[in-house]
């Protein structure tokens, strides 16, 4: 039975594989979406696609873009080139089982020179009775012919050659499937650096907010116009900023060594991300035409459809253990006692093997293909519900998310009006410092759930792409502009 464990092993990784990249701390409550019906490791050694085969430190500051990304994602990913290398072992087990089949030819020419004691070869006393020496020799023989077989009918083997053809089958959409794995990985944490980025803007523009509003209340104190409270309290919420300043830019840069390690980059290179995940909306796209897509072009599926016909075809072959076989075989040269006086010499024949009692090895063969059937099948099965969740789960995100957006950005706009006319008020001393760093501390929420909103909306984007196993056409189709 030729089995289908490379591609059923990738299969079954995925859980793993789309398991926990989210996992990025998030600095402030923010939701954080898995993908859909799936979820991302970025950080788990287990996990191939959270790693790579590094390239060489490049010199100087180098601008990263998500296609540039992807395509250092599609060129160095630890998954993807294990991917590569299965298809590559379900080729040679292919060819494997194509020797069956086809002719074998071999030539082995000898030559021999021999001397004998009969006594050894079963003969003691016939020496003595003839009186004759017991050594016979010496002598010599040389042969050399070339040898031919060839299978003429072996059901058995027919199928499973015709098993390991549907398994190369299954590795290379498997492998087609790795290449969508890679684009959600690297969207993924592409997409959680730009957020973090975005925090340090408006982190740094919060610091400086604060630092306004402590130089205000300090210089009203000295004037005897506000407390000391109103001065220790505003600068509490400039530090506050200020930490989170720092911890803002040391997230970032370790999700930038988390970048360099899913796209083959030396930890330490230098980069600039340049796209800047603004927001674009999915247009005219329903559930349906998603779906009817995803069933035609998702890769991992037609991988699952295919191992499943090689667990039948292995089946069969199981069952042909049953059957007889016929083949054939023949060797022609030359041979005598020495090169000088040989003569040509062959033999043929053919060979009809008719299996009687093979100890119940075909049955336990059968009921083994016949579990594998079975497996392949559920599992083909539950794939196919797991893409109309995935499809339907990246809608219903993308919807949230567009709302959250619009959401997010009227926040941003009444929080910076509230703060504006706080700082007015205590200006005018008709509040106190209570008023506005309660403006500012929702200024950096508001902020905070926007940036939050819009990662969250271009990783259901991503996780889209990953639904309808659209691929790199699906990033040009999704994130047009920069």
């Amino acid at each position: 039975m030729v089995s289908s464990g490379a591609p059923i092993r990738l299969l079954c990784a995925k859980a793993l594989i789309v398991g926990a990249l989210i996992s990025h701390a998030q600095t402030y409550s923010g939701s954080v979406p898995g993908s859909p019906g799936q979820s991302l490791p970025t950080g788990n050694a287990a996990n191939p696609y959270s790693g790579s085969v590094p390239a060489k430190l490049i010199a100087g500051r180098m601008p990263l873009s998500l296609q540039n990304a992807i395509d250092l994602g599609l060129k160095h990913n630890l998954g993807l080139l294990l991917s590569r290398s299965d298809a590559v072992a379900a080729r040679g087990q292919r060819w494997q089982e194509l020797s069956a089949l086809l002719p074998q030819v071999t030539a082995a020419p000898y030559v021999a020179a021999s001397k004998l004691n009969i006594d050894e070869q079963g003969l003691a006393g016939v020496a003595a009775l003839f009186h004759i020496s017991p050594s016979i020799g010496p002598y010599s023989y040389f042969d050399a012919r070339a040898a031919v077989n060839q299978s003429l009918f072996d059901w058995k083997s027919i199928n499973a050659a015709r098993a390991a053809v549907e398994n190369v089958k299954s590795a290379d959409y498997t492998l087609l499937d790795a290449h969508d794995l890679v684009i959600l990985t690297v969207g993924n944490v592409y997409f959680q650096a730009i957020a973090d980025e975005a925090r340090i803007t408006t982190d740094e523009a919060q610091v400086e907010a604060a630092q306004a509003v402590f130089d205000q209340a300090t210089d009203q104190v000295t004037a005897g116009t506000a407390a000391d409270i109103d001065a220790l309290r505003t600068k509490v919420e400039l530090q506050t900023r200020q930490q989170q300043l720092i911890q803002d830019k040391n997230d970032f840069a370790i999700q930038k060594i988390t970048i360099a390690r899913a796209i083959g980059l030396a930890t330490n290179q230098d980069f600039d991300l340049t796209d800047k995940s603004p927001y674009e909306p999915i247009e005219n796209t329903t559930v349906d035409e998603a779906l009817t897509r995803a069933y035609g072009s998702r890769s991992d599926y037609r991988a699952a459809a295919s191992a499943l016909r090689a667990a039948e075809l292995s089946r069969k072959a199981a069952v042909a253990g049953y059957f007889p076989s016929l083949s054939f075989g023949a060797d022609y040269g030359t041979g005598g006692d020495h090169p000088s006086d040989s003569t040509r010499v062959y033999d043929v024949r053919g060979t009809l093997s008719i299996p009687i009692f093979t100890g119940n090895s075909v049955h336990g063969d059968i009921q083994r293909a016949d579990a594998q059937v079975e497996q392949n099948r559920e599992r083909l099965e539950n794939l196919r519900a797991q893409i109309e969740a995935d499809v339907r789960t990246a809608f219903l995100n993308l919807q949230s998310f567009a709302q959250q957006v619009k959401v997010a950005e009227s926040n941003i706009e009444l929080a910076d009006q509230t703060l504006e006319q706080s700082r007015d008020r205590f200006t005018a001393g008709v509040t106190d410092t209570v008023e506005v760093v309660q403006s500012q501390e929702a200024v950096a929420s508001a902020h905070e759930q926007y940036i939050s909103s819009l990662y969250n909306y271009n990783f259901a984007k991503i996780s889209l792409i990953r639904a309808l196993g659209a691929g790199e056409q699906g990033v040009k189709e999704f994130f047009r502009g920069k």
